[in-house]
Formats: C-alpha cells, sequence, structure tokens
C-alpha cells in the first residue's frame, strides 16, 4: 500500500508507519452550500478533494489525505437555503480534533487545504493556533489564493476562481459532470466581486450572496467546459505540489 494516499483506505499499523516516515497530512475543508442555479450543493467538497488527492499524488513521498471537512463557515449563503453552516467555534473545534488526533499518532506536518472562500481566514487563524498548541507544523492555504498565477490564463471572463463561476464549473464538468444543470447555464452569471463600490480587498465585510448576485454565482459560468476544467485542476495540483514540496516551508 505504499501508493496509498487516503488515511481511510490505510491500516492503524500502516498509518503509524507514515507518521515514522514523516507523512505530510493533507486535510481538505471545504462547505456544502448554494452553487447558482446550475451545480449542486457539493462543489466545494468535491474540489476540495480533489484538488488535495491530485496534490497528493504529484508531491510523492510520505503523504496522506484525510477525509474532508465537508462543512464551515457558509453563513453568507444561507437565504438561498441548501446550504449548511457552523459558527467558528465549532468549526474551529472540529479542525482542532483532526489535527490534534494527527499529532498524537505522531505526524509533525500538517496542511490545511481549504476549497471555500468563508472559511480562508479562519483556517489560517486556526492553522497558527494549532501550531502552537500541538507543537507541530500546520500550514493553510486556500487553493486558488495559493496559486493564483496559474489559473487566470486558463479563464476567458475572469481574473481568477470566483463562486459557482467559469472556474468551479469548468472543474464540476470534469470530475463530476451530472452536478451540473447544463440548461441553466445561461442563468449561470452574476458580478464579479464581492465587494461594493470603493472598497479594498484588505476591508473585510462580510454580506449575504443573495444581496450581491440574485442568481448566486460571481463571476460569469456560461464559458466553462470540461477540457477547462481539466488543465485548470492538473495546473493548481501541480503548483500546490511544488509549494509544498519546499523544504523551507516545514523548517
Amino acid at each position: 500500500m505504499a501508493d496509498e494516499i487516503e488515511w481511510m483506505r490505510l491500516t492503524a499499523e500502516e498509518l503509524r508507519a507514515r507518521a515514522a516516515a514523516d507523512a505530510l497530512v493533507i486535510i481538505p475543508v471545504a462547505s456544502l452550500e448554494q452553487h447558482g442555479p446550475h451545480m449542486a450543493t457539493g462543489v466545494d467538497i468535491i474540489l476540495a478533494t480533489a484538488v488535495a488527492h491530485q496534490t497528493a499524488h504529484r508531491l510523492g513521498g510520505p503523504v496522506i489525505v484525510t477525509p474532508c471537512v465537508w462543512t464551515g463557515l457558509a453563513e453568507h449563503h444561507m437565504e438561498f437555503g441548501g446550504t449548511v453552516t457552523l459558527d467558528y467555534e465549532s468549526f474551529a473545534g472540529v479542525l482542532r480534533g483532526i489535527v490534534r488526533s494527527a499529532a498524537r499518532h505522531g505526524f509533525r506536518r500538517v496542511m490545511l487545504l481549504n476549497g471555500h472562500g468563508g472559511n480562508a481566514e479562519a483556517v489560517a487563524v486556526a492553522a497558527g493556533e494549532f501550531s502552537v498548541a500541538f507543537g507541530i507544523s500546520v500550514a493553510a492555504a486556500t487553493y486558488w489564493h495559493a496559486a493564483p498565477e496559474v489559473i487566470a490564463p486558463l479563464l476567458e471572463r475572469q481574473p481568477g476562481l470566483m463562486h459557482a463561476c467559469e472556474a468551479e464549473t469548468s472543474l464540476m464538468l470534469h470530475l463530476q459532470p451530472s452536478s451540473v444543470r447544463t440548461e441553466r447555464l445561461p442563468e449561470a452569471h452574476g458580478p464579479h466581486s464581492t465587494r461594493v463600490e470603493g472598497q479594498p480587498t484588505g476591508l473585510a465585510l462580510r454580506r449575504s450572496f443573495k444581496a450581491i448576485s440574485p442568481s448566486g454565482v460571481i463571476g460569469d459560468a456560461r464559458v466553462a467546459t470540461a477540457e477547462k476544467g481539466e488543465r485548470l485542476l492538473d495546473a493548481i495540483a501541480t503548483r500546490m505540489a511544488e509549494l509544498l514540496r519546499n523544504p523551507k516551508l516545514w523548517g
């Protein structure tokens, strides 16, 4: 089972051996929420898991991927329905329990690989807290924030990955086309920002997506294709593996 990357497919003995070999533990983190009129609610779960798995395969060496943390901070999507959200304490508590368990088993390097924008600040704060609390190296990143330079060149109408957009819809057409209602794609577009005019990127103010975009989409999914999704996944996973392979990152 040397090539197996999924924690849940390994035995306890095999996991102890991975810990002894200083395996990196990747924890995909996501959300269950509305994704416009054209996509099922599990988009972030599917994409975070796929990016984590593909990153692990490209990393080589000892690496393990846990099952996805499927719910996070999604209050800003609740008005649409179809969404599950936690408060910060509950979300951080789930992550803390998973990372603490890994640390108790001897793992010394953990990556919180986030696939939902609403979790971005929270996973960064949690990673710093856990590093101190458990005495191990815990990193965190939202994948499109970590690799924007490989995403932008592959998109036609957007400067980067947004929400239920050209990028996410293309990735879903590649990974799970049954979750895309293609007949609704003509409706799948909205503003290209969640910020009001004059609000800089450094000023945070979370507001309901329904007030920003009646469709629930940020960006333009109408030009999404499966081929574009395949290229996006390859580019993102390749770049994430490059970043995580850096020995300076882990001290």
